[in-house]
């Protein structure tokens, strides 16, 4: 990963994330997907795939080769599948993702470790690929669950849950966490326990109403940003402005 962003000079993940559409449009979804890539991928170092993206597809038939060319353009593939079920069923889910290419994927830290997401670790170092932990995600409602408090197991201390997660992440040598980035706040406390040891991936930028000046000083890494490219009439001239503007802010 950060090869790549140093190769492209940029920080910038482009999320392809698409509205719903009829099953007789779904042909014109794949090629605005293969378009926005085409024409996108010099100004970001990966790309975030969505279960939603995943659906009218299928994970070999139709999104495996956009995986391939993601590659082919010297970039990340990361699949955002939020992995959040029991041992068993996590450990299928990840080795069905990494066998379609995906070089990431992320999961929910609520699961916990043993018998949750231990074999989504074991599965994600025997094929060198990563793991993405979900520490504050960048909706309104996340502090309903990232931001309760809760119990320390090990120390009896009360603490909020997102430091819990970063806690975790640290504890289970994650690839990467994500803090939205319309809480700065949160993404400078998470950064503060981190560090440069797992980078901080801030999704909402844009149409959820994060800055990426703001999210760049307190802590954040990479910065995932979607609809306001996808929805963009002119889709690379966005993500450029966006990757000049934060490689302006550093």
């Amino acid at each position: 990963m950060e090869q790549s962003a140093e190769t492209k000079r940029s920080n910038l993940v482009l999320a392809l994330d698409f509205p719903f559409e009829k099953p007789e449009n779904r042909r014109n979804l794949f090629s605005k997907a293969e378009h926005i890539l085409e024409t996108v991928h010099p100004y970001v170092c990966a790309v975030k795939f969505n279960r939603h993206l995943i659906l009218p597809f299928g994970t070999f038939n139709g999104v495996q080769g956009l995986v391939r060319k993601v590659h082919d353009m010297g970039l990340m593939a990361i699949m955002d599948c939020k992995v959040n079920d029991i041992g068993a069923t996590n450990r299928t889910i990840a080795e069905y993702y990494y066998a379609a290419g995906f070089d990431a994927l992320t999961a929910n830290t609520f699961v916990g470790w043993e018998g949750g997401l231990e074999p989504v670790f074991d599965v994600a170092r025997k094929l060198q690929r990563g793991v993405i932990l979900l520490v504050y995600m960048s909706h309104k409602g996340a502090w309903e669950g990232y931001g309760q408090p809760v119990f320390d197991a090990e120390t009896g201390l009360k603490l909020l849950q997102y430091v819990s997660f970063a806690k975790k992440a640290l504890k289970w040598n994650a690839d990467g966490v994500v803090v939205g980035a319309t809480y700065p706040e949160k993404i400078r406390e998470v950064y503060e326990m981190l560090g440069k040891k797992i980078p901080i991936f801030s999704p909402g930028i844009g149409a959820q109403g994060g800055k990426i000046e703001s999210a760049l000083k307190a802590g954040a890494q990479y910065f995932i940003v979607g609809r306001a490219i996808v929805f963009s009439e002119d889709p690379a001239e966005t993500a450029k402005k966006i990757r000049d503007f934060t490689n302006s802010c550093k």
